[in-house]
């Protein structure tokens, strides 16, 4: 495990050779995102048994706020950066924070790096438990693999993170926590999600599968969505907060996850989390849900 110790930031460099994340590290999707990502792993620890961490679309590890890239957009101000010196945090967003802070260790009062969705794992990576992540980016993947290179119950993969999330499943420790989370840069991802987490769920029923989704254009996103639901599959919870009205001319306007076999009580933890969310990283036209899809 790495303690937090950031990896290397990326430069603006970096960032224009594609979609980057580093554009919006810290924003209110990845609240939402890391929070209920970090309380998922905590829920599922309850259970004193090994798990694997599948994340197929890992990033680079680590982003800096300070950067060009993230100034440019500012977008964490609109995000973490509100939360920071909240003092009256629901728990699940106390931990989410607290998080955050052990990786900006070495100034823990300032907000200088915003982990990704790997490195929080990794502060919470059980002895027994290990992480499998895929990176198709070449230059997030470097980051990513030197972030990791000697942490044994760490494999990084540089590749497509659909077709290697069919290899990885089901797990030796028939317990795992899939993070799905794509730019969607390409209108077929959309399709090609949902059909990798049907495929990945037939393979392996009883896995957590959260997908990590933006909604752009609505109607894309519902039918990505609806594919889901009407697979057959049991347990699919909605977690969606929306910051504008939908629209196809304003660019991403909400950002939810669409959770399949979510654990007892994250229901429970995300309709507090998604209340106090809506109150203070949302709009006036905003909105929040938390919605059971398709129940037992």
């Amino acid at each position: 495990m790495n303690a937090g110790i950031p990896p290397a930031p990326l430069t603006l460099e970096d960032s224009m050779l594609s979609y980057r994340h580093g554009y919006h590290a810290g924003n209110y999707a990845d609240v939402l995102k890391h929070t209920i990502l970090l309380q998922t792993l905590q829920l599922m620890h309850k259970k004193d048994k090994p798990l694997v961490y599948i994340d197929t679309h890992a990033g680079a590890g680590g982003y800096a706020l300070s950067d060009e890239f993230a100034q440019k957009t500012g977008e964490y101000l609109e995000g973490v950066a509100k939360l920071w010196d909240k003092t009256d945090l629901p728990q699940s967003l106390q931990d989410y924070v607290a998080a955050v802070r052990h990786f900006n260790e070495e100034n823990p009062d300032e907000l200088n790096f915003y982990p990704g969705s790997p490195a929080i794992i990794d502060m919470e990576l059980g002895p027994k438990d290990r992480m499998v992540l895929h990176e198709l980016h070449s230059t997030d993947y470097v980051l990513l693999d030197d972030y990791f290179c000697e942490d044994r119950q760490v494999k990084v993969l540089n590749g497509d993170g659909l077709q290697g999330l069919i290899a990885a499943v089901p797990p030796l420790e028939r317990r795992a926590l899939v993070l799905v989370d794509p730019s969607y840069e390409m209108k077929t991802d959309y399709q090609d999600v949902a059909e990798t987490l049907i495929k990945a769920h037939k393979r392996f029923a009883t896995g957590v599968f959260l997908l990590w989704y933006p909604v752009v254009n609505r109607a894309q996103t519902e039918g990505m969505l609806s594919r889901l639901a009407n697979s057959g599959i049991k347990r699919q919870l909605r977690i969606e907060q929306a910051i504008k009205p939908d629209s196809d001319e304003f660019g991403m306007t909400a950002a939810g996850l669409w959770v399949i076999n979510p654990p007892w009580q994250l229901d429970e933890i995300a309709t507090e989390l998604m209340d106090y969310l809506g109150k203070t990283l949302g709009q006036a036209d905003g909105n929040i849900t938390v919605k059971w899809e398709v129940g037992e």
